[in-house]
């Protein structure tokens, strides 16, 4: 039985820009680096701040290696690879890898990465049941999308998790959501492409250990080709498309 995924959108408006920092949330390290990390690379360079916030380390994703030496890798992969794309501070809030759930705890840790770094927009990965092309989408990424939709509600009440993370911030006005079936928004990445490609290249130790013919394991021609298929669709040479949900 074939279940299918949300029809694609027909038409994609650009990502407005006229703002100043960004929290990147995702469930593993790597998640941004597939796409979205060429869209950081541009608002890096147009002097805005990103900060990425990882929910685990994803120490349960590499069957091959225990999963305290796993994490220590793919950490130090994700700090390399954020310096790619102009991100200095990567956060990591230790989240069990493969078990999360939309609990009240993550949620409050959440919060409290808005409350501290205090956006303008958040950027995270996929968090619907289905990838674009129909494959089912890990929980971890379903789960983190709707926690952290969520936790942009949770930061801004006083009286939820008072004192966690800071003052309280209402000031996030959309999240976006990169490879989403509901993409309505797009990125020109035409000058960074290749930046995302240099940020999807430094988890090399995780790549290493990938499957043959697994999508991504060869970052450059993955990268540009996914860029150029998403720029294809909007009119450009290269873009990221996004989910635009307003908050």
């Amino acid at each position: 039985m074939t279940i299918a995924s949300d029809p694609p959108a027909t038409s994609f408006e650009e990502l407005p820009e006229d703002w100043s920092r960004a929290l990147a949330v995702v469930a593993h390290p790597d998640d941004l680096e597939y796409g979205a990390a060429s869209a950081v690379a541009r608002w890096t360079d147009q002097g805005k701040t990103v900060v990425y916030v990882m929910v685990t380390a994803g120490e349960a994703g590499i069957d091959s290696i225990p999963p305290d030496d796993a994490a220590a890798m793919r950490s130090d992969e994700q700090i390399r690879a954020g310096r790619e794309v102009g991100v200095d501070v990567v956060e990591f809030l230790g989240h069990p890898d493969g078990l999360l759930e939309a609990s009240i705890g993550l949620r409050r840790d959440l919060a409290g990465a808005i409350r501290r770094y205090r956006p303008d927009v958040l950027v995270s990965l996929n968090h619907r049941e289905f990838f674009p092309f129909g494959g089912y989408n890990h929980v971890d990424h379903r789960v983190v999308g709707t926690a952290l939709l969520d936790a942009a509600r949770d930061a801004a009440n006083r009286w939820l998790f008072p004192g966690v993370g800071g003052a309280p911030w209402s000031g996030v006005r959309f999240a976006v959501f990169a490879n989403s079936p509901r993409a309505n928004s797009f990125v020109d990445i035409a000058a960074t492409v290749e930046r995302g490609v240099a940020s999807l290249a430094a988890h090399d130790g995780y790549l290493a250990v990938l499957p043959d013919g697994t999508a991504g394991k060869d970052p450059g021609p993955f990268i540009r080709g996914m860029a150029a298929s998403a720029g294809e669709a909007v009119g450009r040479e290269a873009a990221v498309l996004f989910e635009r949900i307003d908050l």
